[in-house]
């Protein structure tokens, strides 16, 4: 067998997948649609770990929540001067938060408060302080918006305001000022930032309460030591750390990620079905083919390169096509349906885009699972054929 390619040999191989039309065509969809929806579900996969990442890196070290009932209810924030006199608290941060359900678009929004005059718990949050005057805003009654928010709004005609229902039934009109888009999209996408005082009014909470404390600590191995001083100073409070989000966050992706590989594998079963199928033997015309070619004086190891380049120009076609369609169907379309299995088809948040990540190591894992296993499922056969004698095989 010659090293080299022949491109006779090539033009020879692509000439009897255009005169098998039908049958070429139909593998070659079918191998598409099925590397398609495997390479969707790890691009898929891939971006929302990647955004959960992203997002848990923001969240602050400790979180301090006071409960009632069994439920969460607004805490004190004279407890702070407590809570800085633990051996190594950095900071504590009151923080004013909650969900506005916004019912005609059928979501929720996540209103925060900020004032310019604290640190703030995000770094992100610290450039808008920087670049945005929120005591300008209290004056003018504004918020500054995710993107998310800004869609919803916008699709339900509130272009440049948006009306408050407060817990007294009245109406607190609030005007957009700007939109904002951070790194991630699952913080900037149903955000709406404004000054505190307005937060406690929508809220129809106390100026001395707020929804939960956070806490930075100098070293991460105190956090223990930590928390055991909260639960014993304040019995009714619920401490969350950093790590417990994590926990949280990665039961809640395998739980998903269940019925996620639910539908891989049914996937990749149809997939090495197929591949049996072929491995199991070839067609009678591709037989008689093998069996013309021996006729003419091919030698074996001709006939072996030519169904090689038969198969790999079949399956890298496809293995390409389903990579570019798969990359268009996640990243372009959003990935409709398919993305539903991992987020839920619940409205109550915003849409959020799914970061663009391209992952090589998907991508090699997807080659060497179909395309190897595919040309051994077309060579093998070939050469039991092509092995035996001419007029054997024609008969």
């Amino acid at each position: 067998m010659e090293s080299k390619i022949n491109h006779f040999m090539i033009g020879f191989a692509i000439s009897s997948i255009l005169r098998r039309g039908v049958k070429s065509f139909f593998t070659l969809f079918i191998f598409t649609s099925l590397i398609f929806l495997l390479s969707s579900i790890l691009f898929i996969s891939n971006s929302i770990k990647a955004e959960l990442g992203f997002t848990l890196k923001s969240l602050p070290e400790i979180t301090i929540q006071k409960l009632q009932a069994g439920r969460h209810t607004n805490i004190g924030i004279n407890r702070i001067d407590k809570l800085l006199e633990f051996h190594g608290v950095v900071s504590a941060i009151p923080r004013t938060w909650g969900y506005y359900y916004f019912e005609k678009a059928g979501v929720n929004f996540s209103v925060v408060g900020i004032d310019s005059f604290d640190k703030q718990y995000k770094n992100s949050f610290e450039s808008f302080v920087e670049d945005v005057d929120f005591d300008e805003l209290s004056k003018n009654s504004s918020m500054i918006v995710g993107v998310g928010v800004k869609k919803a709004l916008n699709d339900n005609y509130y272009k440049d305001y948006f009306n408050f229902v407060k817990p007294d039934g009245e109406l607190q009109k609030v005007t957009i000022a700007s939109t904002f888009k951070s790194s991630t999209s699952l913080e900037s996408n149903d955000i709406i930032l404004m000054p505190r005082d307005m937060v406690l009014d929508i809220f129809g909470m106390n100026e001395n309460e707020a929804t939960d404390i956070v806490l930075s600590v100098a070293n991460p191995e105190e956090i223990p030591t930590i928390i055991e001083k909260i639960r014993n100073l304040y019995p009714d409070t619920r401490v969350i750390t950093q790590n417990d989000l994590r926990v949280s966050y990665q039961n809640i992706f395998d739980y998903k990620s269940g019925m996620f590989l639910a539908l891989f594998i049914i996937s990749a079963f149809t997939f090495f079905m197929i591949v049996y199928d072929k491995a199991s033997g070839l067609s009678s015309e591709e037989k008689k083919e093998i069996g013309i070619l021996k006729a003419i004086g091919w030698k074996i190891d001709d006939i072996l390169k030519e169904k090689f380049y038969e198969a790999f120009i079949i399956s890298f076609l496809a293995f390409l096509s389903a990579i570019i369609l798969a990359l268009f169907f996640v990243y372009t379309l959003e990935a409709p349906l398919i993305k539903d299995i991992f987020i839920g088809y619940s409205r109550l948040k915003p849409t959020f885009d799914l970061p663009f990540v391209f992952d090589f190591q998907t991508v090699f894992l997807l080659f060497f699972l179909t395309i190897p296993l595919y040309l051994a499922a077309i060579i093998i056969p070939s050469w039991r054929v092509a092995s035996m004698d001419a007029d054997e095989v024609m008969r």
